[in-house]
């Protein structure tokens, strides 16, 4: 789609962000994705550049979006902000009217739900595979929002000829091949727990499940119901911690179920764990189905709703919470005035601390898995120390993060012959680009002065980068290229940085008349040249660019010798058969054309200055950064660019070596937790004495332990520009994990040793930030076996297997 003539650019930028800042989600209403990186760019264009700016960003282009460009689908898990941004349909409608869109991209529109407790854009619409009678042979693929009914489903059933009036069950087939009858069809998609690429059957006769397994209580799958494998890993960990499974599986929640507690979810979350944990331990079955629990933790808490993938320790965090309050046995909370110790005796604050956390907080979760921290915080301007005891549920541990950072870079060097070179360097973590430079100088003997740091993205440059940029603003996932450039030895003038852009003409375009009339297409990989100003021409430049081009492309054309010989001709003015053979297929131009269509026809390449995105042409030495394309005609390209040859890259032999992984003790987080540290300006402490707030230092200590101890290791980092996953290794013991060295309380009033624990439960996490997928391993509490559970698939377990496998997991 072609685009009309926009306003000026403070105008586009006050109309976008008006319609961004006063629209709210509105049920029904439609907003359309963009992706991020034409989205940024386009806010830099009416920021900071003018009608001209080479940071004009071109027809908006979702490119990065697409699974592929046949069926436009989707990719899996892209994040809002970070991937595309969700605008409102007036401001989609302007954009595209100034700038037009990629040919043949359909419009990403998208539909607000009602969803419970809140509304939110369905980026991702249920995609049902429907069939009638489990035939497979014949399948309906229908899109569904969640706020439709399953009833919608048997509709569908006229598609398949089913005579009206004729009773139609619906039964939903899962991955693990198990079939479950969804009995209640007027609950929406949401409520159903429906997910993509599920089975929904239309059936009028159908066998029960039968009621024949018999196996070992608790061992026992979990059935995925669409990227719930965080949940799945949480709900059999927490399974395995004996006293709660005791608990209800004796049904002594019967008595305790808190229906009037405000805090709490009038006793439906503890019900349907409940439901799970009995179905689980009831020996009857190989996997169960937790729909009812999902849907219960997506209407009380509306970040787990949908299908995005979640942390597992968030959702054991809810689950907890929501349980002891479900569970509380205190009907109605007093109000309790906290007191400061004042100097008193610890032992006196902690049991002060304690006895009225009970008298608002008696549950079973209280029971199992609640301690006492001691907290300490001192004013770093009056001194003033105030100490208190708060109860925790969970202990989250940092692991000591790595002040250096490996990235993973593809050197391009002067030398026309060589292919990038993929190189694996050692950086510091706060440092700058040039530090990247100068680790990529020891391996290629290149001064780090004659590099330059770019992103490639899509086969253009999206940043070029300063030597005194932080490298923290480079994600693991961006594609950098590192730029060798010549060294001009007497030049006059400072060289000029050029940015080279490779494109191909459209077929079906006359470009004899105007060098703007034919439409282009980017490929290949971009490339920075330093240039001096005097060699800035198209013809001075033609030739510093044939002789890169060429070089590059002669050492595998050498055999033919056809790319030199027949250049050498087009140079000289010599014309050869098949110049002759295409002039006199080529229909005669108008007499005034003739000389400029035989100066231009000499030619491998044209040269046409364009803006950063390689689409606008420009004119020469405009902007500060000058970005030039070559463009070939489809058939040069053809006959002398040799694309996968020029697609390809070697592997530099630090690729070779394996990355050391850091291995720490569980005991060094902990020492890591009650280490003293100064609190952060978004979150100080109000001095009573200065009377204002402080960025006091402040010391966790641990006072007492539960029963159960769940500890959380911190492995997602989060900074203002990156998001990593931390990959040490956490070693520990599987058995007689002593903490008694970091306790205060060094006994119970029994005189058993309060902090010797044994392994039940692990979750693990495979893969990085944006995907992944959890297991868990777990003892069972009847036969003491260790098993690995993967969602709906359980395996037996060793221990010499456990410890090995949360080496690889990254647990």
């Amino acid at each position: 789609m072609t685009a009309a003539e926009p306003p000026g650019l403070e105008t586009q930028r006050r109309e976008i962000e008006s319609l961004l800042r006063d629209s709210e989600l509105r049920a029904g209403d439609s907003w359309y994705v963009v992706e991020r990186r034409w989205y940024e760019q386009w806010k830099e264009f009416v920021e900071t550049g003018d009608q001209n700016s080479s940071s004009f960003p071109g027809q908006i282009d979702n490119t990065e979006l697409f699974e592929d460009l046949d069926s436009f689908h989707l990719k899996e898990r892209l994040v809002e902000n970070e991937d595309f941004m969700l605008v409102p349909a007036e401001a989609w409608h302007r954009l595209l009217a100034w700038y037009g869109t990629v040919d043949g991209q359909p419009p990403l529109e998208r539909k607000v739900v009602d969803l419970p407790s809140t509304l939110k854009v369905e980026v991702y619409p249920i995609e049902i595979f429907l069939c009638l009678h489990s035939n497979m042979e014949n399948v309906i693929t229908a899109k569904f929002s969640r706020a439709d009914s399953i009833r919608e489903f048997v509709l569908m059933c006229e598609a398949f000829m089913v005579p009206a009036g004729s009773e139609c069950r619906l039964w939903m087939k899962s991955s693990d091949s198990s079939c479950e009858r969804l009995r209640n069809v007027h609950v929406s998609v949401l409520d159903a727990c429906l997910s993509s690429g599920m089975v929904r059957t239309a059936l009028r006769n159908s066998v029960e499940e039968q009621d024949s397994y018999r196996g070992q209580p608790g061992v026992c799958g979990l059935t995925n119901l669409g990227n719930t494998c965080f949940m799945n890993s949480a709900l059999q960990c927490l399974s395995n911690a004996p006293p709660l499974t005791e608990y209800f599986l004796q049904s002594s929640y019967l008595e305790e179920l808190n229906f009037t507690n405000p805090l709490g979810m009038k006793g439906e979350i503890a019900e349907a764990y409940a439901d799970v944990i009995k179905q689980m331990w009831s020996g009857r079955h190989y996997s169960v189905v937790p729909r009812v629990f999902k849907t219960k933790v997506g209407h009380f808490a509306s970040q787990f709703l949908g299908y995005q993938q979640h942390d597992s320790q968030e959702l054991l965090s809810f689950l907890l919470d929501g349980l002891h309050e479900d569970l509380n046995r205190v009907k109605n909370k007093e109000y309790i005035e906290l007191r400061d110790a004042e100097g008193r005796p610890d032992q006196e604050v902690a049991e002060e601390a304690w006895r009225n956390h009970r008298r608002r907080n008696d549950s079973v979760i209280v029971d199992t898995f609640h301690g006492l921290f001691k907290s300490t915080l001192v004013c770093p301007e009056c001194h003033k120390v105030s100490v208190t005891f708060d109860p925790f549920c969970y202990l989250s541990v940092p692991l000591p993060v790595s002040k250096e950072r490996v990235m993973e870079v593809f050197f391009v060097s002067l030398d026309p012959h060589a292919k990038p070179a993929q190189h694996r360097v050692v950086v510091p973590k706060a440092g700058k680009v040039i530090d990247l430079c100068s680790a990529l100088a020891e391996m290629t003997n290149v001064p780090p002065t004659q590099m330059v740091v770019a992103d490639v993205f899509n086969h253009r440059f999206y940043k070029i980068y300063n030597a005194d940029e932080s490298l923290s603003c480079i994600l693991d996932r961006d594609d950098i290229f590192v730029y060798e450039l010549s060294v001009l030895e007497e030049a006059e003038e400072q060289p000029v940085l050029l940015a080279l852009y490779l494109r191909e003409r459209s077929h079906y375009r006359d470009y004899g008349s105007g060098g703007s009339s034919y439409g282009t297409s980017l490929f290949g990989h971009p490339l920075l040249l330093s240039v001096e100003q005097r060699h800035c021409s198209r013809q001075a430049l033609y030739q510093l660019i044939l002789q890169r081009q060429t070089d590059r492309q002669a050492e595998t054309d050498r055999q033919t010798g056809t790319l030199r010989d027949r250049q050498e001709d087009r140079q000289t003015g010599r014309q050869t058969e098949e110049d002759k053979q295409e002039e006199a297929c080529s229909p005669s131009p108008p007499a005034n054309q003739q000389p400029e269509r035989r100066k231009r026809r000499k030619s491998l390449f044209t040269i046409q200055a364009v803006n950063s995105n390689g689409t606008t042409e420009r004119g020469m030495g405009e902007g500060a950064q000058p970005y030039v394309a070559i463009d070939w005609d489809p058939d040069m390209k053809k006959r002398f660019y040799n694309e996968n040859e020029a697609e390809k890259y070697v592997k530099h032999s630090s690729m070779e070596v394996p990355q050391q992984q850091t291995t720490v003790q569980l005991q060094e987080c902990i020492e890591l937790f009650t280490t003293v540290e100064t609190l952060e300006e978004e979150n100080p402490w109000y001095c009573p004495v200065c009377k204002k707030h402080q960025l006091a230092t402040k010391k966790l200590d641990l006072w007492s332990l539960p029963e159960v101890l769940i500890i959380h290791l911190k492995r997602f980092s989060y900074t203002k520009f990156t998001r990593e996953k931390l990959d040490s290794i956490v070693d520990f013991p599987l058995r007689d994990l002593d903490f008694s060295d970091s306790l205060l309380r060094k006994s119970l009033s029994n005189g058993e040793p309060p902090s010797r624990y044994d392994l039940i439960a692990v979750s693990n996490h495979y893969g990085g930030l944006r995907d992944g997928h959890y297991t868990s391993y777990a003892r069972n509490k009847d036969n003491d076996q260790w098993y690995y559970f993967d969602d709906s698939k359980v395996t037996y377990a060793r221990e010499d297997q456990i410890v090995v496998s949360l080496t690889s997991s990254n647990s």
